[in-house]
């Protein structure tokens, strides 16, 4: 049962400079998507980080506003969170895939993203993933954007002497 697994857990990374996540959240299911913000907020605030949190109707509406977000703002990283319960449809995999899928591609352009997005059978299965003192998979979520805010910024400092370099101003076309 996964309940009972081990896993390692990187320690946590350390900023010189602030970090600041927006968490955007769907509160479908409010009683998780409180938990889950909550263990992201912690997390968030154990290496002296900021936040703000922002609603959305439900989980394909998470990326897109993460987009939208990333071209009008200064956020170092995003918290994804929601939640996608089976139901008796195919409209969980469209959810759970197109979600997942929307949230690589903003990766993969450079966003450091934190994916909570939870995708379970069932109510129980939520509740525990969800809750900050048992899988806490909202803490999970930040934890990971927070590994990639640092990775970015480890790489994003080094400059590899590739290109051109401007001319200097006494340099002058004739």
């Amino acid at each position: 049962m996964a309940g009972q697994e081990s896993h390692y857990i990187l320690p946590r990374p350390e900023f010189d400079k602030p970090v600041k996540l927006l968490i955007v959240v769907s509160p479908y299911y409010k009683d998780i998507a409180d938990n889950m913000v909550a263990g992201a907020v912690a997390e968030i605030e154990a290496v002296g980080g900021s936040y703000e949190v922002v609603e959305v109707p439900g989980a394909l509406e998470v990326p897109t506003a993460i987009g939208i977000s990333d071209r009008a703002s200064n956020f170092d990283g995003y918290v994804a969170l929601g939640c996608v319960i089976r139901g008796e449809t195919t409209h969980y995999d469209t959810v759970c895939n197109d979600s997942s899928r929307a949230l690589q591609l903003l990766g993969l352009q450079g966003l450091c993203i934190g994916n909570g997005i939870l995708t379970v059978e069932n109510r129980q299965q939520a509740e525990v993933r969800a809750d900050p003192k048992d899988q806490n998979k909202g803490g999970g979520a930040a934890a990971a954007a927070l590994h990639l805010i640092a990775l970015a910024r480890k790489w994003g400092a080094q400059t590899k002497g590739v290109g051109f370099k401007p001319a200097s101003d006494s340099y002058r076309l004739a």
